[in-house]
């Protein structure tokens, strides 16, 4: 790695500023969650638009672009920004520590991120919202609920990280 990570305190105090700037301009609060859900829908709605209009769900989650798609969008497009501008931006297929307990294969990496997508994405919509929704909205409303979710999915990400790099004695 040729360059310098941003300061987590920056960033931290960077991700700050913009929900309150949010907020502020536009009256919403960060979460990503629900964009999937959309996006999925607006997907499903090209092969089957009867289906869809029939589901309940997609009756209170309309498929549709909006401003948490495009928040989405901006959250890809500023890691990519970020990565330049340290100088620590790098194509990985498999992360190294991923190869060296499972191998270099591609496709079993991809598999088990698709399948961690979807359960993060389950619990996500579980919870009411996401990791950026509940720990940086939530919590800046101080809502109980929103602590106790970002504390959940801390505890299951640290578990699910134990199983899986756990050291064999």
């Amino acid at each position: 790695m040729k360059g310098k990570y941003w300061s987590p305190y920056l960033a931290g105090g960077l991700s700050g500023l913009a929900l309150v700037l949010s907020v502020w301009i536009s009256g919403k609060f960060f979460g990503a969650s629900t964009s999937f859900v959309r996006v999925a829908g607006l997907i499903e709605k090209v092969f089957a638009p009867e289906y869809v209009a029939s589901l309940s769900y997609f009756q209170a989650k309309v498929p549709k672009v909006e401003w948490q798609v495009m928040f989405v969008l901006g959250i890809m497009v500023g890691s990519f920004v970020a990565a330049l501008s340290s100088k620590t931006f790098q194509i990985v297929w498999v992360p190294p520590m991923w190869a060296e307990k499972f191998g270099p294969g591609r496709l079993k990496r991809a598999l088990w991120a698709f399948l961690g997508g979807i359960i993060a994405m389950f619990g996500a919509r579980l919870a009411g919202g996401c990791p950026s929704g509940h720990g940086l909205s939530g919590v800046a409303q101080l809502s109980v609920g929103s602590l106790i979710a970002l504390v959940c999915f801390f505890v299951g990400g640290i578990i699910s990280a134990n199983l899986f790099y756990r050291k064999r004695r």
